[in-house]
This record gives C-alpha cells, structure tokens and sequence, in this order.
C-alpha cells in the first residue's frame, strides 16, 4: 500500500535528499539532520537537542508520521529519541524536528545529512469514547504493570 505525501524543502534543506527506504521492504524513510554546513551538533551524554530535518509535510487526511529512533544509533551510540515515538498530525504544516537525546558514555557528534531517525507514515482510526458505569470483566481484570507474568530472569533470581 502506498499514499502520496507532499514534502516542502525548507530553504536550509534545499540541498539534502529527500528521505528514502534504504529497502524494498523498509517501513520507515530515513530523516536527515538539516545542520549549517560544515558544523558538528555535539550531544553530551544525558543532554538532548532539536535535530531540524529541512523538511515539512502535507500528510492526508487519516494519516500520521511518526518519527522513530534508529536502532543502529541505540545500539551502538546509546542514542534515541526523547519522544518516541513522535506524532505529526496530518494537520500540522511545520519543519520536521527530531528531539535527540544521548544515553551513551560519550559526546555523540551529528554532522549535515546524518540519517538521525526514521519516519513511519500510518492511517489513523480515532476513538469515540462512550462513557459508562461499568466494564465488562476480563481474565486480567485490573492487573496493571507486571501482572501477566514473571521474565525468566526474575524466575531464577529467586
């Protein structure tokens, strides 16, 4: 399945690629850092910055972007996304920024046109919320965190 967006180059981005799927049967097109050129955005282990993209986006009417870490960045850097994932709303009409933070033990450097997260666009189904006097039951009833079960690792800790 595939939908058409509109994407506007800001004029800071203007020289970048437009995000593409690194496969055939990605599921997110890759966002690039919009930085100045010729300069280094460095996080600090525990600070988080703005990352801008150069770009903003028309998304149909019933759909959603949301912008996703890059596992490769989690894994090997300790760096993700402070809100992740992150909503664009089909209504929303501004630069794409990309809130970065850094968990690693070591200054994280971002330079132009680093792949910095991942763009998802997916329908949306809003809810109708009813409002009631009581829930029907359920074998869970009100368990909340940890309630269905116990990981193995808790299991032989004892």
């Amino acid at each position: 399945m595939s939908v058409d967006v509109r994407v506007k180059r800001l004029p800071h981005g203007k020289d970048l690629p437009l995000p593409t799927y690194q496969t055939a049967s990605s599921a997110g097109l890759d966002l690039q850092a919009a930085i100045a050129p010729q300069t280094t955005l460095v996080i600090e282990p525990g600070s988080r910055e703005l990352v801008p993209t150069g770009l903003a986006i028309e998304l149909p009417e019933g759909f959603e972007a949301q912008i996703r870490p890059r596992s490769g960045l989690a894994l090997k850097k300790g760096v993700t996304l402070v809100n992740t994932p992150g909503t664009i709303d089909a209504d929303y009409r501004g630069e794409i920024g990309v809130i970065v933070i850094n968990h690693g033990a070591d200054p994280f450097e971002i330079v132009r046109g680093d792949r910095i997260a991942q763009m998802i666009v997916a329908p949306v189904v809003q809810a109708r919320l009813v409002e009631v006097d009581d829930l029907s039951s359920s074998d869970r009833g009100a368990g909340g965190f940890g309630s269905t079960g116990v990981s193995h690792s808790q299991r032989s800790s004892g």
